[in-house]
């Protein structure tokens, strides 16, 4: 039995491709960060005259991003999560290669890094997910496997696992906001996925915590009203940025069908220039990811009162403009920014603030609480904060339902969706 085909074909396919999404995951985020280092070197400090190179820099990149993804990475836009959940309701394999293929992961990290290295607000993590699972699928076809849905979702897993160095969150989000109908049998395959994609990143970066180890600790009697003010607030702002962006991109869609291309290339500029406006009003903190602010928070450094703010628009611009990259890493920038802003009108630490306004603002965008306070307790190292970032979480994802009953990356995917379903009715010609 052991020595059957059957039985070894599917672990080694799974064994692979997991393998290789720790290896992919590790260049791409070596080559991101070098990006952001390359786009701060090249822009200097406030005061010099390349500090305002972004006005040039930052729209032409926008431009570049966006022109390449539609005319030679098409499917490649925006996060790359959207496209993955996509993928696990679409049945037609040749659908699914729209949206998930090797040519997709060249074109996906190649444009994410291109987008950092011109300032864009993005990140890296949303896209791994769409690298893991098209990495998966890929090795699936080469080994002749089947289980479509099921790898999908381990190699998605996988991808946040091995960005994050958090494979707790990667089960989670597997679970939670990937497979919303999750079924048991795939538990092998992300648990197994997980595991080598984090052994392989482990290999090659060491152990380590994303925002370091937090020290500090939520002390519920004096810090309650911070813990509800952060859920709350931060809820309320996540959704109304998932509300934003939605509406935006859906006139955008509208507008773009009677000249898509020139008008797309119209909107990334547009958007370009206002992300180096805000970029430059804010001293050149909402250039790039956004990290070493959020993780400065973390540390206890208080951030700019409206910091949040310009992150915000900066994250949502560069959303809406069609270009390739993830809003994971923005995201909790901006919730440490609510945090940190709440922190100080509290007079509660900054530390513990900053991991509260991360939880609430980022269960809010994406309305998937577990995955927000299990990716934050992993970030940070500290379980002893568990309870806070759980009701923070809870009650930035209740307020967020109140607000928009739209979940941020599923009413994404219904657009890749529906593309397949044109497509498919056009190669048919079945009127539509």
């Amino acid at each position: 039995m052991w020595g059957s085909r059957r039985v070894w074909q599917p672990r080694l396919v799974l064994w692979s491709g997991a393998a290789a999404i720790g290896l992919v995951s590790v260049l791409f985020a070596v080559l991101a960060d070098r990006a952001q280092a390359t786009f701060n070197d090249i822009i200097g400090t406030a005061g010099t005259w390349r500090f305002y190179l972004p006005l040039a820099i930052t729209p032409f990149g926008f431009v570049l991003c966006a022109w390449l993804s539609t005319e030679f990475f098409p499917g490649s836009q925006g996060s790359g999560i959207p496209q993955a959940i996509a993928a696990r309701h679409l049945r037609d394999d040749e659908d699914r290669s729209h949206i998930l293929s090797l040519r997709l992961v060249v074109g996906k990290i190649a444009l994410t890094v291109v987008g950092l290295l011109c300032g864009a607000s993005i990140g890296r993590e949303g896209p791994t997910v769409q690298v893991g699972a098209s990495i998966m699928m890929q090795v699936a076809r080469w080994g002749g496997v089947a289980q479509a849905r099921g790898l999908i979702l381990a190699g998605s897993a996988a991808g946040i696992a091995a960005a994050f160095n958090t494979p707790l969150a990667g089960i989670v989000f597997a679970i939670e906001e990937m497979g919303r109908t999750y079924e048991a049998r795939t538990n092998g395959l992300v648990l197994t996925a997980v595991i080598l994609a984090g052994l392989a990143s482990l290999g090659l970066l060491g152990s380590y915590t994303y925002f370091g180890i937090s020290r500090q600790t939520v002390s519920f009697v004096s810090d309650w009203p911070l813990v509800i003010a952060c859920g709350i607030i931060g809820g309320a702002l996540g959704a109304g940025f998932s509300w934003l962006a939605l509406r935006a991109m859906r006139r955008i869609r509208r507008w773009n069908r009677l000249s898509p291309l020139p008008r797309a290339l119209l909107v990334a500029a547009v958007c370009g220039v206002l992300v180096a406006a805000i970029g430059l009003t804010s001293g050149g903190l909402t250039f790039g990811t956004g990290y070493t602010q959020a993780r400065l928070a973390v540390e206890g450094t208080p951030l700019p009162s409206f910091f949040f703010v310009e992150k915000f628009l900066a994250g949502l611009l560069s959303m809406i403009s069609g270009i390739p990259g993830g809003l994971f890493a923005p995201s909790l920038a901006v919730g440490a920014g609510i945090g940190s802003s709440l922190g100080v009108i509290f007079g509660a630490s900054t530390g513990v603030a900053a991991l509260l306004g991360m939880a609430g603002y980022f269960a809010g965008v994406v309305q998937a609480p577990m995955t927000a306070f299990v990716i934050i307790l992993e970030m940070t190292g500290n379980h002893d904060n568990v309870i806070a970032l759980m009701c923070a979480s809870m009650l930035g994802y209740g307020t967020a339902r109140i607000i928009s009953h739209e979940a941020l990356y599923h009413a994404l995917s219904r657009v890749f969706i529906a593309e397949a379903i044109r497509r498919r009715r056009a190669e048919t010609n079945v009127p539509l």
